[in-house]
């Protein structure tokens, strides 16, 4: 019975009972309740020992859900809130089962022009509130694009009314420009009229921009220019037909309707700002009116705008001919600071920007411009140098290249290309102007008032430091450094000549008979303009003479696929102008190649190239041909077409 006290002594503890007398009287007087908690207590049972509570007969276990069950249940779930949540949400499901059917391309086209008729009846009366829907958007898309022309019409009539707000949509606004695509030159005409009061607004909406951008390139002249207006003055956005096509310019829109300039710039760069601070600068229309607030703006404005284009930016808008111009005004005006972000805008897009029709002009006026060549040869040249045979036979990829061994060469650049390159901005350039008049009328009026030699020296030294800007915020066109220096460190000193005269003396064949790379290698052979590859590369300069002396003394073939180089189109002009334009090349090939078999070579294409040592002015040259070639034209064989008296020193 010990350890039963013991007990009812720990319990007691346990629920802290008052002490009105001794542990024995509290037991004594209630001898009933320790017996009974006593009876009461249960043995402890383990979790293991547990048995688990018994189930009633009448309620049976779930089994579990399997993960297909899970999924189909969780699909009706969606579907059941969507319905809810959709106005149209059944008409959608039926318009995505016809659309599977539709776009498949092996679809009889009379089948799909059932189905699409069939969607399109569904969908009357109702096509602008599902238009914004990711897949009636797409059902929609793919109806206009197949549809009869009327049916076409006659959605288009339909959506009339919700165009402006459908161009704000992400999904709606595909339909517009499908919408666009297929429309007749009325209904285009009728879209450009809905836009008016809305461009500036949609040009800052990232999606809506796109449906201006689209607008814009399927317009006219007249249509374009009613666009552009309205982002130039308030005026001109009220008041319709104020311009004609003759007033393209805005300087011209200026001067006709007596605009207020101050008013204009204002009006602008409240347009512009918002679009730049957003990062919408990939579209034409925006380059477009870059260019016009260029021609207009002062020089604090224009110094604005160039700064904030001197980042990534730039990358994204020189793919159009306007951008193209931005981006060379920008490295052209831009100060050393904002050229070297330009450049570095432009790693890892190098190669992209060469070959492509507008963005290699900006790496041609980066050539010509940036005095910084150490930050040029790192960033460009050495991403360029890889691909360097590929861009020698490419139309745009070789004129980087070219623009370092003959600057501005009109055989490479067309009129409008060269006329890109010299463009300048007005307000930044009379800067330049007004500083050197001063300048000039201060020393005059300081000669004309001297009263002694030491108040004339006094004169030329205040005027020597004026020669020297203050203001540093932009860096002269041209930049500061010589172009000759310029090339010679980005050719030379950067390695790229002599890579381009590896890629020339291993790839002769290729090259000299490619319409591109032609002029590559003649620009390399001759030493480029001025000599600039002499004379540290001079020896190189001889192996690809000797090259391409090799290649036309291989004797002619009549099973060979190609033409020999000196019958072959392209390699023959190039070989006659290197002649004419080297004596030391053609000293070369006549040793090599022509001499003893000029009778042979006297007909043909490659007439052209005997004919050039005729007329050649070196008189090494013609010394050296006058003996085997003076029978050859007695006898009538070869003709001379500018004949000229052979020199006999």
């Amino acid at each position: 019975m010990a350890p039963k006290k013991q007990d009812d002594g720990s319990t007691k503890k346990r629920k802290r009972i008052p002490a009105s007398g001794s542990n024995a009287e509290a037991s004594h007087e209630s001898p009933s309740k320790a017996p009974k908690l006593s009876a009461s207590k249960k043995p402890f049972k383990s979790l293991k020992t547990r048995k688990p509570d018994a189930v009633p007969k009448d309620k049976t276990k779930k089994a579990p859900l399997t993960g297909r069950e899970r999924r189909l249940h969780a699909k009706e779930l969606a579907e059941a809130r969507k319905k809810k949540r959709k106005r149209h949400f059944t008409l959608e499901q039926e318009l995505a089962r016809l659309w599977e059917k539709m776009r498949r391309h092996e679809v009889a086209k009379e089948d799909r022009a059932k189905l699409v008729t069939e969607a399109l009846q569904k969908m009357k009366g109702k096509i602008p509130e599902i238009a914004g829907s990711h897949i009636s958007s797409r059902v929609l898309q793919t109806c206009v694009k197949h549809c009869s022309q009327a049916e076409r019409d006659a959605v288009f009539e339909e959506l009339r009314p919700h165009f402006l707000s459908l161009a704000y949509n992400a999904y709606s606004v595909h339909l517009v420009k499908k919408m666009l695509d297929n429309a007749s030159k009325k209904q285009l005409a009728g879209f450009i009229s809905t836009l008016r009061g809305h461009v500036a607004p949609l040009l800052r909406h990232m999606v809506g921009s796109v449906v201006v951008e689209h607008a814009y390139e399927l317009s006219n002249a007249a249509q374009k220019q009613e666009l552009l207006s309205e982002l130039y003055s308030t005026e001109l956005q009220l008041f319709k037909d104020l311009v004609s096509l003759k007033e393209s310019r805005l300087l011209d829109v200026i001067s006709k309707l007596g605009l207020q300039k101050g008013s204009v710039i204002r009006h602008m760069t409240s347009v512009i700002q918002p679009i730049l601070e957003k990062g919408i600068v990939d579209h034409s229309i925006i380059h477009r009116v870059l260019l016009e607030y260029f021609s207009v703006a002062d020089q604090s404005s224009v110094t604005d705008i160039i700064q904030q284009l001197s980042s990534p930016l730039l990358v994204r808008m020189i793919g159009t001919k306007d951008g193209a111009k931005i981006g060379i005004l920008c490295a052209k005006y831009g100060n050393a600071k904002e050229r070297k972000k330009i450049i570095k805008g432009l790693k890892g897009h190098i190669a992209k920007t060469a070959y492509h029709q507008y963005g290699c002009l900006v790496l041609v006026c980066i050539f010509s411009v940036v005095d910084d060549t150490n930050l040029v040869t790192k960033v460009i040249i050495r991403e360029l140098q890889p691909t360097l045979r590929e861009l020698i036979l490419d139309k745009n990829g070789r004129r980087p290249i070219l623009q370092l061994l003959h600057p501005n060469c009109s055989r490479y650049f067309s009129p409008d290309e060269l006329a890109s390159l010299s463009s300048s901005i007005p307000s930044l350039s009379q800067k330049d102007q007004s500083e050197t008049s001063t300048q000039t009328e201060a020393l005059k009026v300081s000669l004309n008032v001297e009263k002694s030699k030491e108040d004339t020296e006094m004169a030329v030294d205040e005027s020597s430091k004026g020669d020297t800007p203050k203001d540093d915020s932009y860096v002269a066109e041209s930049g500061k450094k010589d172009p000759f220096v310029r090339r010679q460190e980005l050719l030379i000193k950067s390695g790229l000549a002599e890579s381009l005269l590896d890629i020339c003396i291993e790839n002769v064949g290729e090259l000299i008979r490619s319409n591109f790379g032609r002029e590559v290698l003649y620009e390399v052979a001759t030493g480029g303009s001025g000599g600039v590859l002499h004379p540290t590369l001079d020896d190189k300069i001889t192996s690809l003479h000797e090259a391409v002396a090799s290649l036309s003394a291989m004797p002619k073939s009549d099973d060979s696929e190609e033409d020999h180089v000196l019958e072959n189109f392209h390699s023959s002009r190039t070989i006659r102008k290197l002649v004419l334009d080297c004596p030391k090349f053609a000293s070369t090939l006549w040793e090599k190649a022509i001499k003893g078999k000029s009778e042979l070579w006297a007909q043909g294409h490659s007439c052209k190239v005997i004919s050039a040592f005729l007329e050649s002015t070196d008189s090494k040259v013609q010394r050296l041909v006058k003996k085997e070639l003076q029978p050859l034209i007695d006898s009538g064989v070869l003709k001379n077409q500018r004949p000229r008296k052979l020199s006999t020193k």
